[in-house]
């Protein structure tokens, strides 16, 4: 029996606009901007969210001030602005979408590079993610940015959009005066908390007057900054029913700051983690309430709705995944969704990096106007070869397209090396895209064969009319003196085998995989999660005691690179996360060794003028990869239409590979 999404998909209103469902997507920054404006690619990015039934779009963010953001980020500053919004506002609606516009200012959190000048905030106080100091505003100016804002909110409103969103959180602007740690001023916009709400709520106040009682306003605001020093849920609590208090129409609940060290929207964070956030929020107001982070499981999300914990259920990177998510849980098609791993290659890493988002599970993201699964004007026996990411991508669009698919993978199941990820700390949800592609595959009619070699000999009785070569890569062989002995493993094949974990172990190379394989080693034998969690409702330990047996790895690792630092093959959004949980397992690192060798009494190496012995009962060698285009090479003379995809081609991340095998199917 297919559950009943009734929660979901219950109307509510915000202000006067009434929402057909729970569902919203949440603002995110995109980079498809054209010297701020809308471009093609934007207005079809959110035309196709529109298009999957989600309830309410936040577009943006849209910065309110010339200098409030970076040169990537969307304007709303001025008039000139306002066509291009109004074809927005106007291409969602014709899809029955409602959308909202949220109004941005990052104030220190912008780089000077990128704005030509001294960013700005409530003190000159030094910001850990640009590394630079502001300049702290003064009383006419900070005057004057209220007036800013609530002349965006005015362009927003005539350019056709439903709403807005003011963004108050993750130690934006607004949030810069809220904190007492970024907000040392001792005139009426610092001091106490109400002192510290005085900008916010002027905004708010100043919002409301210029758009009207009967436009719909949400403020976005982190339901505890994770900043030790800074705001808890419960100074938020006093914020929200403030704003509350001022004419805001609903409260947006986010988390942490960009500077916190509680990671939030990776891999490692539970779904559903900061509901409760939201909860605190929700039982000191009553305008709606919206949750968000990892909730993309209908189910769970759901849940949330009917247990009372919020009103609406905020996704971002989800509808990267699947735009048309929402529409596929009202049809009951939930085994249909493309689900988002969090792996935040093609989203976060890229704004970060200030290049245009993507996504690893769906290659279409920014090319909805120019990418189409069309039928193909031929049908073709297409034969791929691999069954990874790349491979099953490429099957999948060929098979969408009328094409007569066989994928030959030489192991057991699907997955490729996704299979070993999956082995790995924190990286279960990698395991979805597996099934996800697995499920698509199938639905679409692909002839799989697992566990079947594709021979050359196998490929002319196949007698197709394309070859998609996917055959991926494998490891390098190693010329480290005394690998051959019997406690040195390579890294894939520890995680093929599952091997045990042995007393002092030694990780050489420190690259992603090394980092974490070390992390692997580290927290075998660790407390997990749900003995803590339970040992903690007992009241069996103090917290302190809990933390200590978190921390407590009962084997020493070393991690040992000839690089000058580990992980640098690591997203950016992710990488200090595999640094922080190195530190706080005791995971030795060494950088700088040089003629490594293992010997008798454990890896020899020299950094520097200094020779080290470092004693181990298990090596574990974490080499490079290499292309296998064996059977390419075999084939390429004598096959008339070949392509060379995903790792085979060169290895990469799963990013590049599922990327790759969607153009592929596209041209087949």
């Amino acid at each position: 029996m297919t559950q009943r999404f009734t929660s979901l998909f219950e109307p509510i209103k915000i202000g006067s606009l009434e929402l057909k469902n729970r569902y919203v997507m949440n603002a995110m920054h995109l980079g498809f901007e054209e010297d701020g404006y809308p471009s093609r690619r934007t207005i079809g990015f959110y035309q196709e969210r529109a298009k999957g039934g989600v309830g309410l779009i936040v577009a943006g963010g849209f910065k309110v001030e010339k200098i409030g953001g970076g040169p990537t980020f969307l304007g709303i500053h001025d008039d000139s602005y306002v066509q291009g919004l109004s074809e927005l506002a106007s291409a969602v609606k014709r899809e029955g979408g409602s959308i909202f516009a949220q109004l941005y200012h990052a104030g220190r959190y912008v780089h000077s590079a990128e704005i030509g000048e001294q960013a700005v905030s409530a003190s000159a106080e030094k910001s850990r993610l640009t590394g630079e100091a502001p300049r702290a505003l003064s009383v006419k100016e900070i005057k004057e940015f209220v007036v800013k804002y609530s002349e965006a909110a005015s362009r927003a409103k005539r350019a056709g959009f439903d709403g807005i969103e003011v963004l108050a959180s993750t130690g934006y602007l607004i949030s810069q005066f809220l904190s007492p740690l970024t907000n040392k001023r001792e005139d009426e916009y610092g001091g106490d908390l109400n002192k510290r709400m005085h900008f916010g709520l002027e905004i708010a106040e100043a919002v409301r007057t210029s758009v009207g009682d009967d436009f719909p306003v949400i403020f976005r605001i982190s339901g505890n900054d994770f900043m030790k020093g800074g705001i808890t849920n419960k100074e938020a609590a006093v914020f929200a029913k403030a704003l509350e208090e001022s004419g805001i129409d609903a409260i947006n609940v986010q988390s942490g700051w960009h500077e916190a060290r509680v990671p939030t929207v990776q891999n490692i964070v539970p779904p559903g983690a900061f509901v409760y956030l939201a909860s605190g929020i929700k039982e000191k107001v009553s305008c709606p309430v919206m949750t968000c982070n990892k909730l993309g499981n209908p189910f769970l999300a759901e849940e949330v709705l009917e247990n009372g914990l919020a009103d609406m259920i905020g996704l971002a990177r989800s509808f990267l995944a699947d735009p048309h998510l929402p529409r596929k849980v009202q049809e009951g098609r939930v085994d249909d969704i493309v689900r988002c791993i969090h792996c935040n290659q093609g989203c976060l890493d890229m704004v970060f990096t200030r290049r245009p988002v993507t996504c690893m599970v769906n290659p279409f993201v920014g090319k909805e106007t120019e990418w189409e699964i069309i039928p193909a004007a031929k049908k073709k026996k297409v034969l791929v070869v691999g069954g990874g990411p790349a491979g099953m991508q490429a099957a999948k669009i060929a098979a969408m397209r009328g094409h007569d698919v066989h994928l030959y993978e030489k192991a057991g199941r699907l997955g490729g090396q996704v299979n070993l990820a999956t082995v790995l700390p924190d990286k279960d949800e990698f395991g979805m895209l597996v099934d996800d592609m697995g499920h698509h595959l199938n639905a679409n009619g692909v002839a799989l064969k697992t566990g079947a070699e594709a021979t050359p000999k196998e490929v002319d009785r196949l007698r197709p009319d394309a070859v998609v070569i996917a055959s991926g890569a494998e490891p390098r062989d190693y010329s480290i003196p005394g690998s051959e002995r019997k406690n040195v493993i390579s890294a894939m094949e520890l995680l093929r085998s599952k091997a045990p974990i042995a007393g002092k172990v030694v990780i050489v190379g420190g690259g992603s995989l090394g980092c974490e394989v070390a992390l692997y080693a580290a927290r075998s034998g660790v407390v997990n999660d749900r003995i803590l969690a339970f040992l903690l409702r007992m009241r069996a330990e103090t917290p302190e005691a809990l933390s200590a047996l978190a921390d407590r790895s009962p084997r020493e690792v070393t991690l040992i690179t000839r690089r000058d630092k580990v992980g640098l093959d690591i997203g950016q959004t992710t990488r200090w996360i595999f640094l922080q949980e190195l530190a706080r397992l005791n995971v030795r690192v060494i950088t700088r060794a040089e003629n490594i060798q293992i010997t008798d009494d454990g890896v020899d190496f020299e950094t520097g003028d200094e020779h080290k012995v470092i004693s181990a009962d298990m090596i574990i060698i974490s080499p490079g990869m290499e292309s296998n285009r064996m059977l390419y090479e075999a084939l390429k003379e004598k096959t008339e239409e070949i392509y060379l995809i995903g790792d085979s081609r060169d290895p990469r991340k799963a990013l590049d590979a599922i990327r790759e095998g969607a153009e592929v199917g596209l041209k087949l």
